[in-house]
């Protein structure tokens, strides 16, 4: 017998999972996934059938699993749902509205849905449209918006009762760059300023990169889960490439001021590294003073100076040494 679930209000995790498993038609989809989710904007990557919108089912109780543990706010989905529900608001992948009815009335109609008593609903409602920017569009009937404005429709639906979880599946398909970075700049003042913990699911790296603090990648059935730096602190380190012929001079120059030198390979400066005939510097800024020393030295050097830059381990890296390349 498995031990009573938390409430949620004790709950740190968000979402957990242990050993899960789901076969569909003798295929695994999920092998004995081991999931953390934490409070916050936490991206979900995975390649096209990793699972993504499989595994988002089984967080909202559309699917069992086939062995395996779930917890979504210390519930389990499988046996909680009525108590999980209105904790949990839940963005859809596929453009599933129906076009006949004005976006005040669809938003109010699932707050109500949720429980919230019909005027609460209502009001709940015009407030989640004006917080994504169709205030003025709100008795609009949904078939006649733009993708844009269906989109934050779905965002709406899934506020107007005020939940602790956000689960959005690619709530950016479909919009032009100017509508993306509308719709995450909002995603992350959700999880931010308003304190709802979300969970966005997305193809593209860059956005997923751009507005949330940790991910999970799931590849081969598997999960890995891995704490994004969205505000890293200025590096310590610079990343220096020089003509081979200037290297002892530079390197002569930033000893002398104090500065710690090491070769290093090109490999370390990405696939756009210089080539032949360049030596690669790591240099490490340990002292006030350092960054002022470095831009002597390389002042000194001129021309022969290829290419200065701060080492960074983005979640490219992360992603392709997860899933073994981009698929």
């Amino acid at each position: 017998m498995r031990a009573a679930a938390a409430p949620p209000s004790e709950v740190d995790d968000v979402v957990t999972t242990r050993d899960l498993h789901l076969r569909i038609g003798g295929r695994a989809v999920l092998d004995g996934a081991d999931l953390h989710v934490g409070p916050g904007v936490t991206g979900l990557l995975g390649a096209n059938g990793a699972g993504k919108t499989t595994l988002i089912g089984l967080l909202l109780g559309l699917q069992r699993p086939t062995s395996g543990d779930i917890r979504v706010m210390g519930l389990d989905p499988t046996r909680d749902g009525p108590r999980l529900r209105p904790l949990v608001g839940y963005s859809p992948q596929l453009q599933v509205l129906p076009p006949d009815v004005p976006a005040v009335d669809l938003v109010s109609h699932l707050a109500e849905v949720q429980g919230l008593p019909r005027s609460a609903a209502r009001q709940r409602s015009s407030d989640a449209l004006w917080l994504v920017g169709l205030g003025e569009e709100r008795t609009r009937r949904v078939g006649t918006m733009s993708t844009g404005q269906v989109q934050r429709v779905k965002l709406a639906c899934a506020l107007a009762h005020d939940p602790r979880l956000l689960v959005l599946d690619e709530p950016t398909n479909g919009l032009d760059p100017v509508q993306r970075e509308g719709l995450l700049l909002l995603v992350r003042r959700l999880g931010t300023e308003l304190g709802m913990h979300v969970l966005l699911s997305s193809h593209l790296l860059a956005e997923v990169e751009q507005v949330c603090d940790s991910v999970v990648i799931i590849a081969d059935g598997r999960a890995t889960s891995a704490r994004l730096r969205q505000e890293q602190e200025h590096s310590s380190r610079r990343l220096l490439v020089v003509d081979e012929a200037s290297a002892a001079g530079v390197e002569a120059g930033l000893l002398a001021a104090g500065l710690a030198v090491a070769r290093t390979s090109a490999q370390d400066l990405g696939p756009s590294a210089p080539g032949e005939g360049l030596a690669h510097l790591d240099v490490t800024l340990s002292a006030p003073g350092h960054e002022a020393a470095l831009t002597q030295v390389l002042a000194a050097a001129g021309a022969g100076v290829h290419r200065l830059t701060e080492p960074r381990h983005g979640l490219v890296d992360t992603y392709l040494a997860t899933t073994g390349g981009l698929r």
